[in-house]
């Protein structure tokens, strides 16, 4: 009997001590889910007046509470990619992109690769952000942009065919009409060009509207 007493006694200790644990908890998480907002607060802020040193201290004290914040890790990726840090860069988004995968981490991934000429790894980075998310005509311009360092036109075309399915415009005509006269297919550029030069002149107007040998991008 006594032991049941007891065991009845611990039971009821056990669950106010619960009780107890859940009143702390709850105010400490409040604590540190406003905290963070306030130091996402200063790193946004910090990002656009090019307060970089301010953004990085907010952004890795986030980290501190938040060891596994894919978005501070690329957005401290982006601040290291502005300062031309791009080590530091690669390291952020690389981890971002294990922590959570998503295609703009692994775009910012391929465009540091592409800067510091790993273009095999850029490939690879961007691949993977079209797996995610292959409706975006600027994937496939990047994409593209790799391959043609890679010397793979038959790549490039197919990559820029796709980026002018899901947005035609004069641009990405141009650069795909480049394409086909990089790899000697002069027919499929002029019809390239034709289509391009529609989309450009006003309704009505005939006369022809001279155009740039080379769109940079």
């Amino acid at each position: 009997m006594i032991s049941l007493i007891f065991v009845f006694g611990v039971a009821i200790g056990v669950y106010y001590l619960i009780v107890e644990l859940e009143r702390d908890i709850v105010p400490i998480s409040q604590k540190v889910s406003k905290r963070l907002e306030r130091l996402w607060q200063v790193a946004q802020l910090g990002m656009k007046e090019k307060k970089y040193l301010r953004a990085e201290k907010a952004l890795l004290t986030i980290l501190k509470l938040d060891q596994k914040n894919a978005a501070a890790y690329n957005r401290l990726g982006i601040l290291y990619s502005r300062q031309k840090e791009y080590k530091d860069a690669i390291e952020c988004f690389e981890i971002a992109s294990s922590i959570e995968p998503s295609a703009s981490s692994l775009h910012n991934l391929g465009l540091i690769y592409y800067e510091t000429e790993n273009y095999p790894k850029a490939a690879l980075a961007f691949e993977a952000a079209i797996k995610l998310e292959d409706d975006l005509a600027a994937r496939h311009i990047a994409y593209a942009k790799v391959q043609e360092k890679l010397d793979n036109e038959d790549l490039v075309i197919a990559a820029l065919t796709t980026a002018v399915e899901l947005e035609k415009n004069p641009q990405s005509l141009q650069l795909l009409a480049d394409a086909y006269q990089r790899a000697g297919k002069d027919d499929e550029a002029k019809k390239v060009l034709a289509r391009r030069e529609k989309l450009i002149l006003p309704a009505g107007r005939t006369t022809r509207v001279k155009r740039s040998r080379r769109v940079v991008y």
